[in-house]
């Protein structure tokens, strides 16, 4: 792990785009003899540390997967808590993002929240639409799945309306209609709490993402273990189906 001196130290090659899946949060307050809630809004405060992590490392786009399509099936005070959360977080944090040039977005399907949470959410991401600096994005009732139905669904709108031929349907033209398609797809995703599998996200995104599980839970996850997840992807080589002595040419070229 890096050291407290050096932590602010840009990485020579960092990541461009880091997702993360903030898996943790019951546990750690269960550890705790706390009430679930207690571990979300712990949480939060994480959440602040790792986008400074990020901004310190140069990273260009952070995502995090909040809320999936399949937490609708927890208890529902639960629920209940973790969207009353979200709007406090937007209320809270979004004049923050502006004031350090961050852009928010918020990806899924987000009719299924309240009103007063669907225009929030179209306030805070207004408000920090200009802003060219990190790029925020919160998966939230999200599901790989569905993003890919859904582009899918406006691809073949597109092809009724006589726009497109099907044969004119290529990945390229795929990538633009999923989610998050104007940014690099995601060059490291980081699990929390020990768990080893990526639930449903970003399904189509990850296809050559480099994947790194940390044992520590959500509300754990510092600065400094993030850190160290991106030096452990520095120290990967990338080859994209490619041969390691390929790689090696096109680097030494």
């Amino acid at each position: 792990m890096a050291s407290e001196n050096n932590s602010s130290v840009p990485l020579s090659k960092p990541p461009r785009h880091i997702a993360i899946i903030m898996d943790g949060n019951n546990r750690w307050a269960k550890a705790r003899n706390l009430p679930s809630l207690a571990g979300h809004k712990a949480g939060v405060d994480c959440v602040r540390s790792v986008i400074e992590g990020c901004i310190e490392m140069g990273v260009e786009a952070l995502t995090l997967f909040a809320f999936s399509s399949e937490n609708w099936k927890r208890p529902p005070l639960e629920v209940k808590g973790l969207m009353e959360l979200f709007k406090l977080a937007l209320d809270r944090e979004a004049k923050k993002l502006l004031k350090n040039n961050i852009r928010l977005r918020v990806i899924g399907d987000k009719t299924a929240f309240s009103e007063s949470l669907q225009k929030k959410i179209i306030k805070a991401e207004e408000l920090t639409r200009a802003c060219d600096g990190l790029q925020l994005n919160i998966a939230a009732n999200y599901g790989g799945r569905w993003d890919i139905v859904n582009a899918a669904r406006q691809l073949a709108e597109r092809c009724v309306q006589g726009e497109l031929q099907p044969a004119e349907l290529t990945e390229a033209l795929f990538s633009q209609e999923i989610s998050l398609g104007d940014l690099p797809e995601p060059d490291l995703c980081i699990r929390t709490g020990g768990e080893q599998r990526i639930s449903n996200f970003l399904i189509w995104q990850f296809a050559y993402t480099e994947l790194y599980f940390s044992d520590a839970y959500w509300p754990d996850f510092d600065k400094q273990h993030l850190r160290q997840a991106v030096e452990d992807f520095s120290g990967r080589q990338r080859r994209f189906g490619k041969t390691s002595e390929q790689v090696e040419a096109e680097q030494n070229a």
